[in-house]
């Protein structure tokens, strides 16, 4: 027999706007009936969560170990941008994310990766050409172009980005964009290239100009990049305009929420809850063709009870009929995962990374709490036996990127905003070719720290001459194989440790991570060189 089983509550309906009494009918993982009654339980059925753009690579989890953490915050579905494996492995890193989500009871839609690799100012493990691009938007499970990070590519016309372009419109699937401060009529002409979306919206203005010339604007939260307070009130007058997202969430972020916190705050702040619901499931589901419900008869059943709009606790989570999570705990379990790699940096000294001062002025980058941007400094050097060493009074510390998909020097930098006082940070987690990146106060703890890594063949590591610690990733260099809630713990053991070096940025590794973004203006280091994202070429630290 069937299983069937009925659920009663206040229930959202957030295609046709209303809430009601009454309750659902499940059967066989679908919404067969749907009822009004009046002496209900005194809870929400809602629509499960959707995070509308999200790298699941960031989280350092493999998917099925992100969905265990995630389901018990009411998220059903994520918008997955497979990008950063594609630019580690290639398709095999696709491959390996689309067949280990497949082992959970979540629903993960990935992207065909659009920039792999970002740009040519770096080196990555991987090139996504048209032909690979077809091969993967021919399928059915591929749902979008993920974000073209190549903004005047399009604007100038590519040929290969018009070609990638032209395939998503042959397959009928739409595009996400990524243009951060692009306005007027380079973003208009951006947009009519069949651009539909935009998560990098720093400012309202920004946004308003963009959902004006027909983009849908996806307010986005994560561990560093935080655009929800400037960008909310959008939710007034242009909630048919955007959706919620994440983009990169850190493992012990996760492990405290997801979505929720979003649709908790909104509500907060006063707009309608129904329409904030709508945000963050009808859109997404709509613009991306999702096969998620939204509590329709007929739908798959997917869904979330809560007790109350104020308090926005999720009591439990519901995907395709099945129960999958329950007062905080998630009800499935996960196989273990493949560590596939391509890892062949060598060790270094600290001789490697040392500077010639060339001048007593250098340019430097300066870090932002909250943000993927730069800012460019111009600084006095700090001179010690004709090199340019990490000024710890000053908190201009050296950065350094090194090649780790074959042996090459390390590209050095210097850097303002982390104020450390002592010690290194290292990660191979270094959007978006996933070199190793490091910090520090001296050469001697930034070259153990990336030799650390080199030999563990990736992961994120803290050195200084009291302590090592160390998070593997042996997943592509940038996700672990490990449970999810062990992950989060260490990740937070290490996060917390930088606090004790000086460190003043809340999520220090992953705004590290952002430094050799050279997509993101202003100023970045690839393992290449310096990097002036305003002019998109090379610059020297000492060309003031």
């Amino acid at each position: 027999m069937a299983e069937k089983f009925i659920i009663e509550g206040t229930i959202a309906d957030v295609v046709n706007m209303r809430l009601f009494k009454g309750g659902i009918v499940i059967k066989d993982g679908k919404i067969s009936e749907i009822f009004q009654k009046n002496d209900v339980p005194n809870q929400l059925i809602l629509p499960g969560l959707v995070d509308a753009h999200i790298h699941i690579e960031s989280s350092m989890l493999v998917p099925s170990e992100f969905a265990k953490l995630a389901v018990v915050h009411g998220t059903v579905a994520t918008v997955s941008d497979p990008h950063e494996i594609a630019n580690v492995l290639g398709l095999d890193g696709v491959e390996f994310m689309i067949g280990n989500s497949q082992s959970v009871p979540f629903k993960f839609y990935f992207g065909a990766p659009s920039c792999v690799p970002a740009t040519d100012f770096e080196s990555s493990g991987a090139k996504l050409g048209p032909g690979e691009i077809e091969s993967l938007l021919s399928r059915d499970e591929i749902k979008y172009l993920s974000e073209m990070m190549n903004f005047p590519g399009v604007i100038y016309k590519d040929a290969g980005v018009m070609a990638k372009l032209d395939i998503a419109k042959k397959y009928n699937k739409p595009v996400d964009g990524h243009a951060p401060g692009l306005t007027g009529d380079q973003a208009k002409q951006y947009i009519e290239a069949g651009i539909s979306t935009d998560h990098e919206c720093f400012n309202i203005e920004e946004a308003l100009e963009k959902i004006n010339f027909g983009m849908k604007v996806q307010i986005r939260e994560g561990s560093a990049a935080k655009n929800f307070d400037a960008l909310i009130p959008l939710m007034k007058d242009f909630s048919g305009h955007i959706m919620l997202c994440s983009d990169d969430k850190h493992p012990d972020d996760l492990l405290e929420g997801h979505i929720n916190e979003l649709v908790k705050k909104a509500i907060k702040l006063g707009y309608d809850p129904l329409t904030v619901m709508r945000v963050c499931t009808y859109n997404p589901i709509k613009h991306y063709k999702l096969e998620v419900g939204l509590l329709q008869q007929g739908d798959s059943a997917d869904f979330i009870i809560v007790d109350n709009w104020d308090n926005f606790e999720v009591k439990s989570t519901y995907i395709s009929g099945q129960k999958v999570s329950e007062s905080g705990t998630c009800l499935f379990t996960s196989a273990a995962a493949k560590t596939p790699n391509d890892f062949k940096a060598e060790v270094i000294t600290k001789e490697d990374i040392s500077v010639n001062a060339e001048s007593n002025k250098i340019k430097v980058i300066r870090a932002l709490e909250g943000q993927l941007i730069t800012k460019t400094e111009i600084t006095d050097a700090k001179i010690e036996s004709g090199k340019v060493i990490s000024d710890v009074a000053h908190d201009v510390l050296k950065l350094v990127v090194l090649n780790r998909y074959h042996a090459a020097d390390p590209a050095v930098a210097f850097i303002s905003g982390f104020g450390l006082k002592n010690g290194a940070l290292a990660s191979t987690v270094a959007h978006d070719s996933h070199n190793i990146i490091a910090i520090g106060t001296s050469d001697e703890e930034i070259a153990e720290s990336i030799n650390l890594l080199i030999k563990s063949q990736g992961g994120i590591a803290l050195v200084n001459e009291n302590k090592k610690l160390h998070l593997p990733l042996p997943v592509g260099g940038i996700m672990s194989d490990k449970n999810g809630r062990e992950v989060a713990a260490l990740y937070q053991q290490i996060n917390n440790a930088t606090k004790s070096l000086g460190c003043k940025l809340n999520a220090p590794f992953m705004t590290l991570s952002f430094m050799a973004l050279l997509v993101i203006p202003e100023l970045k280091l690839s393992d290449k060189g310096l990097f002036d994202g305003n002019k998109f070429a090379f610059t020297s630290m000492f060309d003031i």
